[in-house]
This record gives structure tokens, C-alpha cells and sequence, in this order.
């Protein structure tokens, strides 16, 4: 028994369909979806290197921060080990000043002492040889 002819062209038509749909819609759709796959993976390629640059920015950044406050460190040890330095050197200076000055009154002290003993010794003669004329009414010899 041979099949009615309409079923040859239910398939006919059922392979033509699927041949234009295939063409028309399902292609097209297929192409779209890979394009937008692809896509989403470059767009992921392209974050996944501008995040590894920004952590490699940031390295760096926390690198060279390191460096500079390391340098600025270094810069106070060095201007406070000056300033000791200086104020030791002026305490020093102001020291050896005032042992001098001290030095020099003393020397003018003991000038003025000698010179306050030469004449209390000669006023106490004098006052002495006085007292002794009154007393005696004549010169002491």
C-alpha cells in the first residue's frame, strides 16, 4: 500500500518549513546569542585586566607611598640629630662663655678685695697713728 500523496507533501512542506525557519529566524537568533556571548566574554577579559592593572596601580602607589614616608623618616631623624647637634654645640659655647665670665669677675673680685685690704690696712695705720697722737697728745713713733 502506498501512502496518499498529501502525506509526501506534509513532509515537502514540513522540510521547506524547517529549512526557511532554520534560515530565517533560527540562524539569525543563534548568531545574535553567540555575538552576545562573545561580547560578555570580552568584556569580561577587558575588567579582569583593568582590575589586575588597578591592583598593580595600587602596588605601586602603596610601594612608592612606602618609599616617600620612609624618606621623610629618614629626613626627620637626620634634622632632629642636627638640631641635637646644635644645641649641644651652643650649650657647649654657652657653657665655656659664662666659665669665662665667671672667671673674669672673680679675677675683678679678687683685684677689688686686694685693693679694699691694702686700704683698710692703710686707713686702720692711719686711724691707729690718729688714735694714738690723741691718746698720747704727741706723735707715736
Amino acid at each position: 500500500m502506498l501512502p496518499d500523496l498529501s502525506l509526501f507533501w506534509v513532509i515537502l512542506f514540513v522540510l521547506v518549513l524547517a529549512v526557511i525557519l532554520d534560515r530565517l529566524i533560527f540562524r539569525p537568533i543563534l548568531k545574535v546569542i553567540k555575538q552576545r556571548e562573545d561580547a560578555a566574554a570580552s568584556a569580561r577579559k577587558l575588567a579582569e585586566q583593568a582590575a589586575a592593572e588597578a591592583r598593580q596601580a595600587t602596588e605601586e602607589f602603596e610601594r612608592k607611598t612606602a618609599e616617600a614616608r620612609a624618606e621623610v623618616y629618614k629626613q626627620m631623624d637626620e634634622m632632629r640629630r642636627r638640631g641635637q647637634d646644635e644645641r649641644t654645640a651652643l650649650i657647649e659655647a654657652t657653657r665655656q662663655e659664662t666659665e669665662r665670665l665667671l672667671a673674669d669677675a672673680r679675677a675683678e673680685l679678687d683685684k677689688d678685695v686686694a685693693g679694699a685690704r691694702a686700704k683698710l690696712d692703710a686707713d686702720a695705720h692711719a686711724l691707729a697713728a690718729e688714735a694714738a697722737t690723741r691718746i698720747l697728745g704727741r706723735r707715736a713713733s
